[in-house]
């Protein structure tokens, strides 16, 4: 006889393991030294609790089944929650063409709307390029790509995440950001 309580327990378990262990791989990466350490800590004893209730009961398959499911959905809901955290920032990297008036436009209107940007210029394939390195908090990634592509539609798009960020035109507008929510 399949017990669904047992199922289900098994199944949300593992989920809620899996989960934690997504934000905990990726709070740790981005180096959160204190958070990952106590996420871990729930972690594993999330984890021990589920893998114990189905070595219990090994005689059913579809315990193990329900663990696996719970494991591939906990990734799947992890993910998403990192996502929507969109924590840390994302290095962004804008190759134009110079022939155009939007190598010109794109970085003042970048600028105005918040972002640091550092111009270049490089040679690609087809001659000069424009190369602009803008910081953006990850939150803004994807209307960063869009504000650029709506200026110039051929640009070509790199983005990575920078572990360490020190100097420059973003570290004085956190600082300046911290201290007026200090005086709030």
């Amino acid at each position: 006889m399949i017990d669904l309580k047992m199922l289900a327990m098994i199944f949300f378990i593992n989920l809620a393991y899996v989960t934690l262990n997504t934000l905990r791989f990726m709070l740790t990466m981005k180096g959160y030294r204190i958070l990952a350490p106590i996420m871990s800590m729930v972690e594993i004893t999330i984890y021990i609790l589920g893998l114990s209730m189905v070595l219990d009961r090994l005689d059913n398959p579809i315990n193990l089944l329900t663990y696996a499911l719970g494991y591939g959905v906990g990734v799947s809901v992890g993910i998403k929650i990192e996502d929507a955290l969109a924590l840390g920032y994302t290095m962004v990297t804008a190759i134009l063409p110079t022939n155009t008036d939007q190598d010109r436009s794109l970085p003042r209107v970048l600028r105005d709307h918040g972002y640091g940007v550092t111009q270049s210029y490089g040679e690609g394939l087809s001659g000069e390029r424009v190369v602009l390195e803008i910081l953006s908090p990850r939150k803004n990634e994807r209307a960063l790509y869009g504000l650029i592509k709506e200026v110039e539609e051929r640009a070509f798009i790199i983005s990575y995440e920078p572990k360490y960020i020190s100097g420059g035109f973003w570290t004085k507008k956190i600082r300046k950001r911290q201290k007026n929510n200090l005086k709030s």
